[in-house]
């Protein structure tokens, strides 16, 4: 079966309509096209799906779901943040705010350290910046990051959302590499990197979600390699961690981006 799960549209910050994207999926043979929104429900940054517009996000996905039955498989999801102390990726959450969730895809986009938070998953510009800002020496640039801590930190992170999260899908398991091919601000052949990515790999077995091979980085040319990276892989499936192949599609263009690779 050829599926993708993890779809974004006009409702957050992806570029087509749920409806163009299903046209395009049943136009590229696809199964199943599931609709994972970015949602920090009740709050939201400019972009999540907006509070007000859950009923009409559910509402268009449910139309789609009839209009093309017998077509295509369409499911309603969220890719939810998981925001320290703010939001956790919980299916009773939604359950109990009506929101109708199918599945879930709990990811880590925000990091909040001592002295503020910042998106690890942010324009090459900002993520340099903000980790000279929390993770730099006063007055210093990229040389004086403290790369170890502000990685340390990321995986803390995602533990901590496989331990307090109620979801299916780990989404991009190790996405504080997106920017490090340029800025190189900590090396994953160090054996701190490698216990960090054995400690988080227990943490998902332990949780029983699956794991996503998202291609998003690479559609957006971001970075050449898929998250997560060979090595994490190895140890997720040494410890019986499923997987699926999601391309994280902000386009339609990108729905089944590096699939056959």
């Amino acid at each position: 079966m050829k599926i993708n799960l993890h779809t974004h549209t006009t409702w957050c910050d992806g570029k087509n309509s749920v409806e163009e994207n299903v046209l395009a999926a049943i136009e590229k043979h696809f199964d199943v096209i599931g609709f994972s929104g970015h949602s920090m429900n009740p709050f939201a940054r400019s972009w999540h799906i907006a509070p007000r517009d859950f009923e009409g996000y559910i509402a268009d996905i449910k139309a789609m779901k009839e209009k093309y039955a017998g077509k295509i498989k369409i499911l309603l999801g969220y890719e939810a943040d998981y925001f320290p102390g703010v939001t956790t990726p919980s299916k009773a959450y939604y359950s109990m705010r009506g929101l109708e969730a199918e599945f879930l895809i709990g990811s880590v986009h925000y990091v909040v350290s001592e002295k503020g938070h910042y998106s690890v998953d942010n324009s090459l510009e900002k993520v340099r910046a903000n980790l000279i800002r929390l993770y730099g020496k006063e007055g210093g640039g990229m040389e004086s990051v403290d790369g170890k801590k502000a990685v340390c930190e990321y995986f803390a992170a995602q533990r901590e959302m496989l331990a307090k999260g109620d979801f299916e899908i780990l989404g991009h398991a190790d996405v504080i590499r997106k920017r490090n091919g340029i800025l190189k601000f900590f090396n994953e052949n160090e054996d701190w990197y490698e216990k960090e990515l054995k400690a988080t790999a227990d943490a998902a077995a332990k949780a029983g979600v699956i794991a996503e091979i998202n291609t998003g980085g690479m559609a957006r040319k971001a970075i050449d390699d898929f998250y997560p990276s060979s090595r994490f892989l190895e140890l997720l499936f040494e410890r019986g961690v499923p997987v699926n192949i999601s391309s994280d599609a902000h386009n339609v263009n990108d729905l089944d981006f590096a699939f056959e690779l």
